[in-house]
């Protein structure tokens, strides 16, 4: 039997731009990426901790080391820069293999800079 788990996941991430003429997806460090294990072009779930709105769409690889968190296309009228984001990514795995799952998660600080992190 499979199970669907929290595979990897940003806390805090603050959005750094909006641009809502760009086709869609979220534009995401490509330096924060690794560190949680996220995909090019993977789908994720994202929560908006300003006001509540959650959405899925997927990731777009930015410059790593810039910090970058943007909302792009229809995205990004959920958010604005400044806004705090839980950004989540979920997998299916065997349920023996779930008893010691440990998804991999960082939380970040000021200009997206990791400040902890687990799992990893």
């Amino acid at each position: 039997m499979l199970v669907h788990l929290l595979k990897s996941k940003i806390h805090r991430a603050a959005v750094t731009a909006a641009n809502v003429n760009y086709e869609g997806s979220m534009t995401i460090d490509r330096c924060l990426m690794e560190k949680v294990g996220f995909m090019p072009f993977e789908r994720i779930l994202v929560s908006n901790m300003a006001n509540g709105e959650r959405f899925e769409t997927y990731i777009i690889p930015g410059e790593g080391g810039s910090g970058d968190i943007v909302l792009n296309g229809a995205t990004a009228h959920l958010g604005k820069p400044g806004d705090r984001l839980t950004i989540m990514s979920f997998t299916e795995v065997d349920v023996a293999q779930a008893k010691g799952w440990e998804p991999h998660v960082i939380v970040l600080g000021e200009k997206n800079a990791v400040i902890n992190e687990r799992g990893i």
